[in-house]
C-alpha cells in the first residue's frame, strides 16, 4: 500500500484522523519528531476512534531516519509552493506521501531532502493558505488508491 508521513505534526486531531485514515486504507502512518502532542494526548485518542490497534503508525526521529526504512520508495512532498498538481501523476504501490506541519508546511530544509522525487501541490482557489492536514493526506492517499482500482478495498 501507500505511506502517510506527517513531519512534525502539532495538532493532535489531525494526527488522529489520519490513524483512522490509515486503518480504513490498509496504509501505514509515519509521524517525524519532535510532534506536537503526547501520543496519549485525548484529542488524538477521540478522533481516531477506535482504530488505533487497526491502524499501523510509526515515530521516527527524524525525516532521514523514516525514509531509511523506506528504500527505493518515490516521496511525494505535498506543499502549496508545488507547480506540479498531484493527480497529474501516476502513483505506484508503495509510494510515499510527506506532509508538513499544520502552522507552516514542509520546511526547506526538509523540501531539500535528497530522496524527494517531486513536490506536488493540492489545488485551491487562490488566495487561500492551505487545506487541513488530515484532508490533505486523505486527498491524495485516495486518488493513488483509485489509480490501483481500491485493492482491499469494498
Amino acid at each position: 500500500m501507500f505511506e502517510i508521513v506527517f513531519y512534525q505534526p502539532c495538532i493532535p486531531p489531525n494526527t488522529g484522523n489520519a490513524i483512522r485514515l490509515s486503518a480504513v486504507t490498509g496504509s501505514r502512518l509515519h509521524l517525524i519528531e519532535p510532534l506536537g502532542f503526547d501520543l496519549s494526548d485525548a484529542k488524538l485518542r477521540r478522533a481516531g476512534l477506535d482504530y488505533h490497534d487497526l491502524a499501523s503508525t510509526s515515530v521516527h526521529p527524524n525525516l532521514d531516519a523514516c525514509l531509511e526504512q523506506l528504500p527505493e520508495r518515490r516521496v511525494f512532498a505535498f506543499t502549496t509552493q508545488a507547480t506540479t498538481l498531484f493527480h497529474t501523476l501516476e502513483y505506484r504501490e508503495g509510494d510515499v506521501f510527506l506532509f508538513g506541519p499544520e502552522p507552516t508546511g514542509l520546511p526547506d530544509e526538509a523540501l531539500a531532502n535528497p530522496r524527494i522525487t517531486e513536490q506536488v501541490r493540492i489545488p485551491m482557489i487562490p488566495g487561500r493558505r492551505s487545506l487541513n492536514l488530515a484532508n490533505s493526506a486523505s486527498i491524495a492517499l485516495y486518488e493513488a488508491w483509485r489509480q490501483h482500482g481500491f485493492p482491499g478495498g469494498e
